[in-house]
């Protein structure tokens, strides 16, 4: 977990030190192998396949992409963490996510569902909660999260920990070991997850595809029955 906690580190000083250049931060964050995929250049965006990956939750193979991809990066104690509220469509991706989680019965703590979200009022209060109940458990962070217009729908995961809000300016911790994000919106958009323009059915489509490959991935090392 110390590449987590490095992350934390960074994280403070990205969101809270006044006058420190962002790109700095940017290479900083990259250095450490902790820079978020979907805000990088797109030129500097080709990782290795094992350490960060892409898809879109229309592709054929998308399921199994993210099953393999978590199935090799996945310890043997784990949590996953839902981030994001349904009072807004564009930001229900997690909870929506973590409530057909626990629909599948998959043997692990989840947190972060349409019931009891995890957003941004009490994001440290659960995470100051899991550190203390879970201290050797994985921590597999999943959120909604900006992009450009032609990502919109894509699913992207990598080793490494999420940034949550900070697309929308909010400075919160970070969060995982593992991340997972899909991309729900265009950062053009200046009203972000409010605006209306976001439909239900591509966060249903978009979680129903992650929790898939998230629960056919996991079953095998929780032995979780078939959803």
């Amino acid at each position: 977990m110390i590449k987590r906690n490095i992350c934390r580190q960074v994280s403070i000083y990205y969101n809270d030190m006044p006058g420190v250049d962002s790109k700095l931060c940017y290479e900083l964050r990259g250095w450490l192998g902790l820079t978020d995929l979907w805000n990088l250049p797109e030129e500097n965006n080709a990782a290795d396949p094992k350490e960060q990956l892409k898809t879109f939750y229309k592709d054929d193979n998308a399921v199994f992409l993210i099953s393999n991809f978590l199935r090799n990066s996945a310890e043997e104690k784990f949590l996953v963490l839902c981030i994001g509220t349904d009072k807004y469509i564009g930001d229900s991706l997690g909870p929506m996510v973590g409530t057909m989680l626990e629909k599948m019965n998959l043997a692990c703590p989840v947190y972060g569902t349409l019931e009891n979200p995890i957003h941004a009022i009490n994001l440290r209060k659960q995470l100051t909660y899991l550190e203390y109940s879970y201290p050797r458990h994985q921590i597999i962070a999943l959120d909604a999260c900006l992009g450009s217009a032609d990502s919109i729908g894509s699913i992207q995961l990598r080793n490494g920990c999420l940034f949550p809000g900070k697309g929308v300016g909010k400075k919160l911790p970070a969060v995982g070991d593992l991340s997972i994000v899909g991309i729900v919106d265009s950062c053009d958009n200046e009203e972000f997850f409010f605006m209306h323009n976001i439909r239900l059915n591509l966060i249903v489509k978009m979680a129903e595809i992650m929790s898939k490959g998230i629960f056919e991935a996991l079953q095998e090392k929780t032995g979780s029955k078939k959803y």
